[in-house]
Order: C-alpha cells, then structure tokens, then sequence
C-alpha cells in the first residue's frame, strides 16, 4: 500500500534537513514521490544519502535556497526565528509546518506504534523496525538514529505499519494518533520546557489520550515515572494498557535477564507461555527496550514466538554502545547517553561486559540547561567508570547560562572518589587517551553532541 502524498508536502523545503529526525521524514517523502529541497548547516553523510534519493541539499542557510514553488516550509523547534529562509518562507506566504505534524501526516492511514520515553526511544524503535522488517512486514518508520548506515534511520514500506519515535521533548508527540503507544520511562528533562514533573505527566497523559479507541498502551511497570502515567489513565474507556516489567504484577514479566558479553538472554512470561530470546546488545536496559518492542507487536496482533526470534535480529544502533573498532588492545564504544539515568545504565551494562577491564569515559554535557539542573547527578554516574575526561558543555541551540560550566559535573564526581580530569581542548583528547589506555582497557565516547567525532580520532591515534 502506498498513502497518498498530502498537496502541501508535494514540494517541501526542511530547514535543518540533515538532523536525525528531520532527514527521516525527507527521506520518506522522497520515497513517496515529492520533490524533496533543504538546507543544512554543514555537508554529511546523511545529506549525501539524502541526495542519492533525488532531494536537493544546499550547505548552509540563505534565502535563497528556497524555491519559489516550494509548497511547504518543515522546521523543528531547534530552528530559529531569525533563520533567513524562514524569512522568505514568510515573504512568500508559504506554509510553515512544524516536524512533528510533517511526521504525522505520513502516518495516516496506517497503523502507527509511537515509542515515548525519556530514554530508550531510538534503541526501541529500532528494535521494531528491524523485527517486523525481518518477519516481511515492511514497516515505515522513522527512528532518531542510523541502524547501519547514514540514511537508514527511515523508510517508506509497503506494510500497513508505522514505527516512529515520538518525541516529548518540545510537546510535539501530542500531534499523534498510535494505535498502539509505548511509555518507556518518564523523568524530568528538558528543563526549557518544562519546569516539573506534573508537568511531564500532564504531557504524558496528552499523549496517551491521543491513542485511537481500543488502542494499546505499553508502559513499564517498574520505572516510578511510567508507572505514575499507567495509574493515572487507568480506567480509560477503549484504552487497553499492558505493562512490561520484572515484578510480579506485570502483565508481560521478565524472569530472567542472563549476560552474555556483549549480548543478553531474556526470559519473559507472556500469556502463560515462556519465552527466550537473544538481545544482541548488553546491559538490562536494553533487555527491557526489547521487551517493550515484543509487547507492542503482540498488541498488533503479531505472534509472540515469531516476534521474539525476530527481535534477535536487531544488532544495534549508532551512538547506542556502537563499537567504533579496536586497536593497540583498545576496544572504542560511542554512546549517545546525556541524562545521568542513561549514563548510569550504559556504564553498568559497559562494566557488566568488561570483567575486569578498565573504563575510560570520554564525556561531553549537552545543553547548559540540563547541565544546570542534573551536573551533579552527572557527576555521580561517572563514578562508575575507572578514569573520566569532562569535556566543555555542548551548546546545542542554546545560549550560555552565566556560572554553568562542566566544573558542576568534575566537582560532583570527585566528591564521589571518582578519577576525573578537565579537557577544554578538544583537539587534545586523542593523544590524552592514548597516553592513559592499556591493552584490555575500553573507551566510551558519550554525549549528545559532537563527542561522537572522537572514536576515529582515538582509534588512529592508538594505532600510530
């Protein structure tokens, strides 16, 4: 089946067209039959993918990279007001349509699963999009990070299902009618949108009653926030929740989690019946990533057992502990991890496959904000790693907060015991690691930002 292409996405114009979840839906479209421009701020290998699907893609922001006959203006809210093509946008009287409703109107007429969370959405959508496309489903969907190559973080199926990431970061996964949803966690984050954690439920429960009637809800039962959600949307007519979790009382239970290096073993009772599984990532986060994703298929109605082979199928993510390569004895992991609760899950599930190996932490902070609210917690996770470099804070789209810098989180760190150290030259991280790692040691790159450009750097410099 092939959804019809909305008139004004005919010809749309994506300002910021190489970030993950914006070139997710050019690519779509672009697969559907429109005529696909934008712009970016520098040249990629997202941007070169997208081109190899017929859109165009300028290098950085003027007015006029904006085609005259361009039917619709796509932004995200990192977009600001200033940019000059979206002045000409507003010259011309085009129409500006935000990503989140861009993403929505692709989903029309399927059967869409909107994975939610604080943490883990990329790594669950994945997860879906790998299994149903391993079981011949041909899915569509669009996920926030590459599976294993640049531009492979979207597709335009065939099948009637849609698997998307719905992001509560800006409130724009309200725009979203699942008909089968997904809360992996729920935490206070994104701190210049919201100001407490009634806020984030009230979020949540926006989200969740966007669900079309008879839909599903999947919520993990264990993680205080979800569970927060669950109760207060219980009782809601044509809403049918089914939790996920280690506890007794959830519906989907986790009996066993086994470590096996680098991979998992995961036993779950599901409707009366056991099941095993390989996740071919490490740590028990992951393990209940995959969970999530097996109960939200059942709820399509697609058998367990064949989900649930499917599901070993998934390999991965890039940035989600990707190993970038070894050498000199030296194994380099990236990890997208930048709230404190995901950083202390990937170095757990790093400690748990390293045995007695050192760990080395190359951590950048993303966002003054989150650094002022949660550098100390920041602080702590990095206790867990055996060396730590801090790097200066990643702004992001954000301007600089008088008095916050990557010190709250060293200052946190070492109050813990733990060895860490100031790196304000980025340039310099490279040889500092290679003068401190030793055959058997890892490395972990880890923030959001452009941190993720240092594994290649280290690996060459560790070989020279």
């Amino acid at each position: 089946m092939k959804p019809g292409l909305p008139t004004a996405m005919e010809r749309p114009h994506f300002i910021g067209i190489g970030g993950a979840g914006m070139s997710g839906i050019a690519k779509i479209l672009a697969q559907r039959g429109a005529q696909v421009a934008g712009s970016d701020s520098r040249d990629s290998e997202t941007a070169q993918a997208l081109r190899a699907h017929g859109a165009t893609v300028h290098i950085g922001h003027a007015a006029g990279h904006l085609a005259d006959d361009t039917t619709c203006v796509v932004v995200s809210s990192a977009i600001r007001s200033d940019n000059p093509e979206l002045a000409r946008a507003a010259e011309l009287d085009i129409p500006v349509v935000h990503r989140s409703d861009a993403l929505a109107s692709l989903m029309d007429g399927l059967r869409p699963i909107a994975v939610a969370g604080t943490h883990g959405k990329t790594t669950t959508t994945s997860m879906l999009a790998v299994s149903l496309s391993a079981l011949g489903l041909d899915p569509s969907y669009a996920i926030g990070g590459d599976l294993d190559a640049p531009g492979s973080n979207a597709h335009h199926g065939e099948g009637g299902i849609f698997v998307a990431e719905a992001d509560e970061s800006d409130r724009s996964f309200h725009k979203y009618a699942p008909e089968v949803a997904i809360i992996l966690n729920a935490e206070l984050d994104h701190h210049a949108n919201y100001a407490s954690m009634e806020e984030i439920y009230e979020s949540f429960e926006t989200f969740v009653s966007k669900i079309v009637p008879g839909g599903t809800l999947v919520v993990a039962h264990s993680q205080e926030g979800a569970a927060e959600i669950a109760r207060r949307v219980a009782g809601t007519q044509g809403l049918n929740v089914v939790t996920y979790g280690e506890e007794d009382g959830a519906d989907v239970r986790i009996t066993k989690i086994t470590p096996r290096g680098l991979t998992s073993e995961v036993t779950v009772l599901l409707q009366d019946r056991m099941l095993t599984f390989t996740v071919s990532v490490p740590g028990r986060h992951y393990a209940h990533n995959a969970v999530a994703a097996l109960a939200a298929g059942v709820a399509l109605g697609i058998p367990a057992h064949n989900l649930a082979s499917a599901l070993g199928k998934y390999t991965g993510v890039k940035r989600r502990l990707q190993l970038k390569g070894e050498a000199a004895g030296v194994q380099v992991i990236d990890s997208y991890a930048h709230h404190p609760t995901e950083m202390n899950a990937d170095l757990e599930a790093i400690r748990g496959a390293a045995g007695d190996s050192r760990i080395l932490v190359v951590f950048q902070p993303h966002l003054f904000s989150r650094t002022q609210e949660l550098g100390k917690e920041m602080g702590q996770a990095l206790a867990l790693a055996d060396a730590s470099l801090v790097l200066d804070i990643y702004p992001a789209r954000e301007d600089p907060i008088p008095g916050i810098t990557s010190e709250i989180i060293i200052a946190a760190a070492r109050a813990t015991g733990a060895d860490v150290s100031a790196e304000h030259d980025k340039e310099a991280v490279a040889d500092v690691i290679a003068g401190m790692a030793k055959p058997g040691d890892l490395v972990l790159t880890m923030g959001a930002g452009d941190v993720t450009d240092l594994g290649p750097r280290i690996l060459a410099r560790l070989s020279s």
